[in-house]
C-alpha cells in the first residue's frame, strides 16, 4: 500500500511554510535613519526601533558605524550610510557656519534615494537627517522625524547666543545684543543650502526658518517631556513623543561596587558633543568639595585625576545618574533626561545652540543651572555645583519632573503614532 503521507511543501497553499512567508510579507517595513554627527541622533532611532513588536514590523537601521560599538545588539538589519565627520559638524557649529553645504546635502539626497530604492520601506523614521525631507517625498514614502521641541517652529523660546569666537572679542553681553538682531538673517543663511537643493528637485523651499528646515516631515515627534518646552498650539502632525532613555552597553569599572556611601556622588559626563578639553577644569572645580566624583572620559587620557575622582571611558549613564546627587554634563537632552529620570539636579556646560536651548528649559524647570562652555573655570564650577548640592529646591524640582517622566510611556506613544500614520 502506498503511504498517503507527504513531506511539507512550502509552495503548497495552506502549509506552515507558506503561512510563515505570508506573515513575513504582511509585516510593515520601517527604515530608521540616524545622522551620526552626534551620538544622540543614533541612539534615538535605535531605541525607538527596539520598541516595535517584531511580529508586526521589520526593521532596518541606516547610519554611520562610528558609535555602534556602544550598543549590545542591533534591532534589525544594518545599512551603512555616510555622515559627515563629527569633527566637521562641531567645527561648523563653533564657527557659526551652516552645518551642511549644498554639495553635502546633494550627496546626502543621492545616498538617501539609493537607500530607499534598495530597502523599499513602508515608512522612514529619521533623526536630524534633514535630506530625508527631500528624498522621502520623492520616493513617496511617509516620513517621520525625531527632534526636540525647542527646535519647533511653534516653540516660544528665544534663541540664545551659542559659544562663538566673537564672544572672546566683544564679550558675551555685547555679542548677545548683536546676535539677537542678526539672528533672523543668520538662520536664513543656514536654511539656504537646504532650500536650494529642494528647488533642484522641484520641491518648494521652506522659507528662512531654520526651525522648519530641521523639523519638516509628514509627522514630527518631539523627544521631550510633554510641555517641558513652551510652545504655542501644535498642528496635528506635531506631537509629543516623550523622553528617550539610553545608556551605553559597557562593562562597569572595577570601582563601581566600592563607591563610598558617606558623601554625595557627582556624575560627570560630557558626551560625544561636549568639549572634552574642559573636563580637567571641571574636575579641579569639584576637587575641594566633600563629594565623590565619577567621570566618564569618552576615552580621553587625563594628566592628573583629583583624589576624590574615579574615572572610566564610559559609564552606564542611567545607573550612574541614579546613584548621584548631581550630574555635570554638556547640557544635551540625552544626558539631562537621564538625570531628570533619576530626580537629580543638573549643571549643564552648554556649548552649541542645541545644548543652550535644552539647558534654558532645564533652568525654567528649576532642576538645574547652565554655564557657558567658553566661561568654564574651576571656581565657577565649584560655586554652581555647591549651590546645586546645598539648595534642596533644585533636587525637589528634579524629582517632580522624574515623576512626570515615569508616567509617560515613550515606546507605547511611538507605536501608536506609527500605526496611526500607516
Amino acid at each position: 500500500m502506498t503511504s498517503s503521507f507527504k513531506p511539507h511543501d512550502t509552495n503548497t497553499p495552506g502549509t506552515e511554510g507558506q503561512a510563515q512567508t505570508k506573515i513575513q510579507k504582511e509585516r510593515k517595513h520601517i527604515l530608521f535613519v540616524g545622522e551620526s554627527v552626534t551620538l544622540a541622533h543614533v541612539v534615538r532611532p535605535m531605541a525607538l526601533a527596539r520598541t516595535l513588536p517584531p511580529e508586526d514590523y521589520r526593521v532596518t537601521l541606516a547610519c554611520d558605524d562610528r558609535y555602534l560599538n556602544l550598543f549590545d545588539a542591533l534591532p534589525g538589519d544594518l545599512r551603512p550610510l555616510r555622515t559627515i565627520p563629527s569633527r566637521d559638524f562641531l567645527e561648523n557649529l563653533a564657527k557659526g557656519k551652516a552645518v551642511y553645504d549644498k554639495s553635502t546635502l546633494r550627496d546626502y539626497v543621492r545616498s538617501d534615494l539609493e537607500l530607499l530604492e534598495s530597502t523599499q520601506p513602508d515608512l522612514v523614521v529619521g533623526d536630524f537627517r534633514i535630506s530625508l525631507g527631500i528624498s522621502a517625498r520623492l520616493c513617496k514614502v511617509p516620513y517621520v522625524t525625531i527632534t526636540n521641541a525647542y527646535w519647533s517652529p511653534y516653540s516660544q523660546l528665544a534663541f540664545p547666543l551659542p559659544e562663538h569666537p566673537i564672544t572672546r572679542v566683544l564679550g558675551v553681553g555685547p555679542s548677545e545684543w548683536f546676535f539677537a538682531r542678526l539672528q533672523p538673517m543668520i538662520f536664513a543663511r543656514h536654511a539656504q543650502p537646504l532650500n536650494a537643493i529642494r528647488r533642484e528637485y522641484g520641491l518648494p523651499g521652506l522659507g528662512d526658518s531654520l526651525q522648519k528646515a530641521y523639523t519638516d516631515a509628514d509627522l514630527t515627534l518631539y523627544a521631550d517631556i510633554p510641555n517641558f518646552v513652551p510652545t504655542t498650539s501644535l498642528p496635528a502632525n506635531h506631537q509629543w513623543l516623550g523622553p528617550i532613555l539610553w545608556s551605553p552597553h559597557t562593562p562597569r569599572p572595577d570601582w563601581w561596587d566600592r563607591l563610598p556611601n558617606d558623601r554625595p556622588i557627582v556624575y560627570v559626563a560630557l558626551g560625544s558633543s561636549g568639549d572634552q578639553r574642559i573636563l580637567p577644569r571641571i574636575l579641579r572645580g569639584l576637587a575641594s568639595l566633600p563629594v565623590t566624583v565619577i567621570a566618564a572620559t569618552s576615552g580621553r587620557a587625563l594628566d592628573h585625576v583629583p583624589a576624590n575622582t574615579l574615572t572610566a571611558d564610559f559609564l552606564p549613564g542611567i545607573k550612574a545618574a541614579a546613584r548621584s546627587s548631581l550630574m555635570v554634563c554638556n547640557g544635551g537632552s540625552l544626558s539631562t533626561q537621564q538625570a531628570l529620570a533619576a530626580g537629580v539636579p543638573i549643571l549643564g556646560i552648554a556649548d552649541n545652540m542645541d545644548q543652550h536651548l535644552n539647558m534654558i528649559c532645564i533652568e525654567r524647570s528649576g532642576a538645574g543651572k547652565r554655564m557657558r562652555a567658553g566661561q568654564v573655570s574651576p571656581e565657577g564650577v565649584n560655586r554652581l555645583a555647591r549651590r546645586l548640592l546645598e539648595d534642596s529646591g533644585h533636587a525637589e524640582s528634579a524629582r517632580t519632573w522624574a515623576g512626570k517622566m515615569s508616567e509617560h510611556d515613550t515606546g507605547l506613544c511611538f507605536n501608536r503614532q506609527i500605526r496611526s500614520l500607516m
